[in-house]
């Protein structure tokens, strides 16, 4: 039988409680596997396992009942191995990392910010702040609408100009709330999003933070942005070297948004 792994811990870390299920349907029962100082929060692995919406909550659900008694290591969804004994050893190849990796995430939870535009708002920014766009488009609406070449000429000079303050955004959006943060992960490009990132932070002045992102929404009214959290520190646990064939460790936005 494969075991599923949720996460890691410190082998000092609290039991956990009783008649926990995890993914599968019917759920399996989520049990510990302890090697020295480290434990891995496991279960049996399900045949068929899919990314659904219930199975990736069942996970996310197990990593954040563990990560409320203290500090947990998520891996990603679908993270698998041949057996418990291959859960044990890489434990004990790889306790170092892994020790280090906890005594930096202690007591620290991720914040993840994606933000956007509101389209009507940039666009009254983007004509204010230009004035041979305002020009342009004044001159346009004068002569009935403009030829086709104009109003060619004015679409991609506001999609340029558009483009310019989504990057002017997304980097003043960052830099006004890392100085809240104890690490920033920048996650990966995706249409649609001017801004996609991550932030650990302490759990003691997870408060302070929450209140640079209410600042920041007051001095941006023309960003959209979408707080998630707390979670485990998905964008912080760093993969060890030489990965194990049929395991899976390392950050991952597993949680069902």
């Amino acid at each position: 039988m494969s075991t599923y792994v949720y996460g890691i811990t410190a082998a000092t870390h609290p039991s956990l409680p009783e008649g926990m299920g995890g993914v599968g349907d019917p759920s399996r029962p989520v049990r510990v596997l302890r090697q020295g100082e480290l434990a891995a929060v496991v279960s049996d692995a399900p045949d068929g396992l899919r990314p659904k919406r219930r199975e990736l909550l069942a996970h996310q659900n197990v990593l954040s009942e563990i990560g409320a008694a203290g500090c947990v290591l998520p891996m990603r969804f679908g993270s698998v191995a041949p057996d418990d004994d291959s859960v044990t050893g890489v434990l004990a190849e790889r306790a170092e990392h892994y020790l280090e990796r906890l005594r930096a995430l202690d007591d620290r939870v991720e914040y993840n910010i994606k933000a956007n535009h509101v389209e009507e708002a940039v666009l009254h920014h983007v004509m204010a702040g230009n004035p041979e766009i305002r020009s342009l488009a004044e001159a346009n609406r004068q002569s009935g609408g403009g030829s086709y070449e104009d109003k060619i000429r004015l679409g991609e000079m506001v999609a340029a100009a558009v483009k310019d303050k989504e990057s002017e955004d997304g980097t003043a959006l960052e830099q006004a709330l890392e100085g809240a943060a104890d690490a920033v992960s920048v996650g990966p490009e995706s249409t649609g999003w001017l801004a996609n990132v991550s932030y650990l932070v302490k759990r003691e002045t997870a408060e302070d933070f929450l209140a640079v992102v209410e600042q920041v929404r007051k001095d941006m009214p023309h960003v959209e942005i979408r707080l998630n959290g707390p979670l485990p520190p998905y964008s912080f646990v760093e993969p060890g070297p030489a990965e194990p064939a049929g395991t899976a460790a390392g950050g991952a936005d597993t949680e069902a948004r």
